[in-house]
């Protein structure tokens, strides 16, 4: 079949930080793409060519009509409330926007015979896992409502493939971080909360100094210790997803990291290598919902899909993020 003839594929919160990744690598793969996105959190300039519909990944009826009217078998789901913190605070909004509402999307993929479904999903549905370290059968234990929200998630997910043709990749993303190398879209959230980025704005003074939540968990240094992933690597991952479900490939649940971890304070330094200037920090009390060490066990990412690493490199991650902070600093004038 021609790339003119497939029908698009629906990217829901497209127009965020990861989802905007993924639909830059699907369009150059030659895939028809259409962004669902709020813009809450996302950002239009971010979908670049692709057409956007906004609106509510949770929207039923909105759904179901792009389904229907573009003979769409195929979607990837990014839209989601993220942030940890927020989620202990308000649990109720993560229930919503992120169970709920992948509820009435997954009612509408349904509805329409949607073949394929790639979920975002995260680590955070381990909890504190046993020596810091995650299999994919590791016990499902999240410690704050935004891992809950996703496992929810997981589990309708799992039901409604088991009782219709539907297949899906459920994919546990680490400590993403980094942006496109070509500095086309990057992570442009204001008052973002992940690490690498929060040094990047430290770093060139969009922010007054970088606080560490935590410096008396059982770690080497003092500091948590995380599993960073590029986005761009993370990204690839969800076309390898993709190509398994075409390829008649059975319904997964996998891990994506690279299997080693870094802390707080080692991010930090290497941020203040690649700016060649010192980071202003400031140690705060640990974070409600944060683990001390998490870390993927993702050998079987790479035998299912068959996906390999290119961009496993701190220095690479923190550049790609202080590049894309130079650019948002000089286009926002800030």
């Amino acid at each position: 079949m021609s790339t003119q003839c497939k029908a698009p594929i629906l990217v829901t919160g497209g127009a965020g930080y990861i989802g905007s990744h993924v639909a830059l690598q699907l369009r150059e793969a030659g895939e028809r793409v259409i962004v669902l996105d709020n813009l809450s959190t996302g950002f239009r300039e971010a979908v670049l060519d692709a057409e956007l519909v906004v609106g509510e990944a949770g929207d039923f009826a909105l759904v179901h009509g792009l389904l229907e009217a573009h003979g769409i078998d195929t979607v990837l789901h990014f839209a989601a409330r993220t942030i940890v913190p927020e989620s202990v605070a308000d649990p109720l909004r993560y229930y919503g926007n992120n169970t709920c509402a992948t509820r009435n999307l997954l009612a509408a993929c349904a509805r329409a015979g949607v073949q394929h479904f790639v979920f975002s999903s995260t680590a955070a549905v381990y909890g504190v896992p046993e020596g810091g370290r995650c299999r994919e059968d590791s016990p499902n234990a999240p410690i704050n409502p935004y891992g809950t929200s996703k496992l929810m998630s997981e589990w309708m997910l799992r039901d409604l493939a088991a009782a219709s043709e539907l297949r899906y990749v459920a994919l546990r993303y680490f400590n993403v971080a980094g942006c496109d190398r070509k500095g086309r879209i990057g992570q442009s959230t204001e008052k973002a909360t992940l690490l690498v980025k929060v040094a990047a704005e430290a770093a060139l003074g969009r922010r007054p100094r970088l606080a560490i939540f935590g410096t008396d968990y059982p770690t080497p240094d003092g500091t948590g210790v995380r599993d960073y992933i590029h986005v761009e690597d993370l990204a690839r991952a969800h076309l390898d997803a993709l190509r398994h479900l075409r390829e008649g490939g059975t319904s997964q649940t996998l891990n994506v990291g690279y299997g080693h971890g870094y802390s707080v304070r080692e991010v930090i330094d290497t941020m203040t290598r690649v700016h060649g200037a010192p980071i202003p920090t400031v140690e705060e009390p640990r974070r409600a919902g944060d683990p001390p060490v998490l870390i993927a066990e993702c050998e079987r990412v790479k035998q299912v899909l068959g996906w390999t690493p290119e961009l496993d490199d701190l220095e690479m991650i923190c550049r790609t993020s202080l590049d894309w902070e130079r650019r948002l600093t000089a286009s926002r004038g800030h």
